[in-house]
C-alpha cells in the first residue's frame, strides 16, 4: 500500500506519475497497453504504427520514444504525466530525471521471445543479426542492468510481470497491476483483452516463471 504522505511529496516534486509499460520486443507490451487502455487510463500514442500481422491488435506506440537516447531536449516526456507511455526496456535508462516513473516491466521466456522475433523477421524477409544464444545471454545481462538502474534512481518504481500468467491466471495478474497503480481500475475490462489465440510461440511445459530468471 502506498504511503499517502510520500505520494503527496512526490506529486509536489514531479507532478503526476508517468506510467511506463516496458519490456523486450515481443514480450507482451502491446497487450499490456491495450489492457490499461481498456481499464480507463489515458494512453500516450500517436497512432503512427498501426496493427499488422505481428500485432493484430495494435502497438500503442509513440514514435518519439525511439529517439530518447539521441535527444538532448526530453522535456516532451512531461506530456506523459498522468498517462501511459510505452518505452522499450533498452531505453528506460534514457528517461529524464524530472518525472516519476511507475514501470510495468513485461517478462516472457527468452526462447519464446526469440521464436517470435525470428518469425517476425522471416515474414519481413530480414536476416537475424545475432545468434539466438548470444541474444539470450545479452537479454539476461540487460535485465540485471535494468534492476540495478531502478534501485539507483529514486524516481523509479517497477513491477515485473510474466506474460504467460496473463493468459493462464488473468485474475491475479490484473489484480497485481491494479494494486501497483493505486487501485480503481476496471479489472473485468482488463481481463477481457486477454486473447490466448495470440499466444503463437508458446514453449511447451513451461510454468509461468520458469526459464525467465537471470
Amino acid at each position: 500500500m502506498r504511503n499517502p504522505l510520500s505520494k503527496l511529496l512526490r506529486g509536489r516534486k514531479y507532478g503526476d506519475e508517468v506510467i511506463v509499460v516496458s519490456g523486450l520486443p515481443r514480450s507482451g507490451t502491446s497487450m499490456m497497453m491495450k489492457m490499461l487502455d481498456a481499464a480507463g487510463l489515458p494512453i500516450m500514442t500517436d497512432h503512427e504504427r498501426g496493427a499488422d500481422e505481428d500485432n493484430p491488435k495494435g502497438y500503442f506506440e509513440y514514435e518519439r520514444v525511439k529517439d530518447l537516447k539521441e535527444e538532448t531536449d526530453k522535456s516532451w516526456v512531461r506530456n506523459a504525466r498522468g498517462r501511459v507511455l510505452k518505452v522499450i526496456s533498452h531505453l528506460l535508462a534514457d528517461l529524464p530525471d524530472d518525472n516519476f516513473y511507475r514501470v510495468i516491466l513485461m517478462r516472457r521466456d527468452f526462447d519464446e521471445i526469440l521464436a517470435s522475433q525470428n518469425k517476425m523477421l522471416e515474414r519481413r524477409g530480414e536476416e537475424n543479426p545475432i545468434a539466438d544464444q548470444a541474444a539470450k545471454e545479452a537479454y539476461i545481462r540487460h535485465l540485471v542492468d535494468i534492476r540495478f538502474m531502478v534501485r539507483k534512481r529514486p524516481n523509479f518504481e517497477m513491477i515485473e510481470l510474466q506474460f504467460r500468467q496473463a493468459l493462464e491466471e488473468p485474475q491475479p495478474f490484473v489484480a497485481e497491476i491494479n494494486a501497483f497503480l493505486g487501485g480503481g481500475l476496471d479489472e473485468e475490462a482488463m481481463m477481457s483483452i486477454v486473447d490466448p489465440e495470440l499466444y503463437r510461440n508458446r514453449k511447451a511445459g513451461l510454468t509461468p516463471a520458469a526459464g525467465c530468471e537471470p
